[in-house]
């Protein structure tokens, strides 16, 4: 599983990831997309977020139970005690980004809903803040990916995974 906030690269890493292990990628965004039949932006601006979070955890309930690849998990996912729960069953990347390479990355984007408003600076900053915590609750492994290309942080994730490995057996 991949975890972290916006723009800490969780959808590149996490395809990249999979496609360097031979496994099946899933996005918990797209799926709720696709089961929504709306975007994400519409499903928080007509249902709430509360409505959204509840879906959210539906997808991320279901692909745990059914998919064996690469998840990557959409950065409030892990708000949701259920969420987090079932996260500690399974090996949880956190990508940890700070303040200015996040903004920089997701350039306050409006289809973020969460960063939508009057200060998206000061959004982010509390969000990240916020969330840190909780990340950190659920990681098994953290990675800095502020100065890190998508592939760098593929290879860094890797060596952890190899180091992990090698000291079980």
């Amino acid at each position: 599983m991949i975890a972290g906030p916006p723009g800490s690269g969780k959808s590149t890493v996490g395809s990249l990831l999979a496609e360097r292990l031979g496994v099946s990628f899933r996005d918990s965004d797209e799926e709720i997309v696709a089961r929504a039949g709306r975007s994400i932006s519409d499903i928080f601006a007509e249902d709430g977020e509360e409505a959204f979070r509840g879906l959210e955890e539906e997808v991320i309930a279901a692909a745990l139970a059914e998919h064996d690849g690469v998840l990557s998990v959409g950065g409030g996912a892990v708000l949701r005690p259920g969420t987090r729960e079932r996260l500690r069953a399974h090996r949880v990347v956190f990508l940890n980004v700070g303040f200015a390479a996040g903004l920089r990355r997701v350039g306050l984007s409006t289809a973020r809903p969460l960063l939508a408003g009057v200060n998206p600076r000061a959004t982010y900053r509390s969000l990240l803040e916020a969330r840190l915590p909780v990340y950190r609750e659920v990681a098994t492994i953290e990675i800095d990916t502020d100065e890190r290309s998508p592939d760098e942080v593929v290879a860094a994730i890797m060596h952890e995974l190899d180091d992990r490995l090698e000291k079980a057996r």
